[in-house]
């Protein structure tokens, strides 16, 4: 096994296809394709590829730590409490723990992201 991961944007797998929580959803019907790309310590640490078609969802990291760079469309981040943000390709941020706002997809965005969490998942 390789200690080298190369992520194949154009090819990056079988996805994993997924909808918002119902609890979690603000507007609109989004849908979620993630290729994970990979995962070490029994899940704690994990890298993908996800896309979100547009809608708005309530984001929560709780304990988890989440980097992310967006590779196209247009998503807008608004923390609680704070203006909105908007992101469009080549943006990159990060999500510390504690983060609590709202995750609005206005054209289909596709990120990379790399996920730490305090525990294995």
């Amino acid at each position: 096994m390789s200690n080298l991961i190369v992520f194949d944007l154009d090819n990056p797998g079988t996805p994993k296809e997924s909808k918002a929580l119902p609890e979690r959803l603000v507007d609109g019907d989004p849908s979620y394709r993630t290729w994970e790309q990979d995962t070490v310590d029994g899940g704690r640490i994990r890298s993908g590829i996800w896309e979100a078609t547009p809608g708005a969802m309530r984001s929560i990291k709780g304990e988890t730590w989440e980097y992310c760079t967006i590779l196209s469309g247009v998503m807008e981040l608004t923390e609680d409490g704070r203006e909105p943000r908007r992101f469009t390709a080549g943006d990159t941020f990060v999500m510390r723990p504690g983060f609590t706002g709202t995750w609005r997809t206005i054209e289909t965005v596709r990120k990379l992201w790399v996920i730490v969490s305090p525990e294995s998942v």
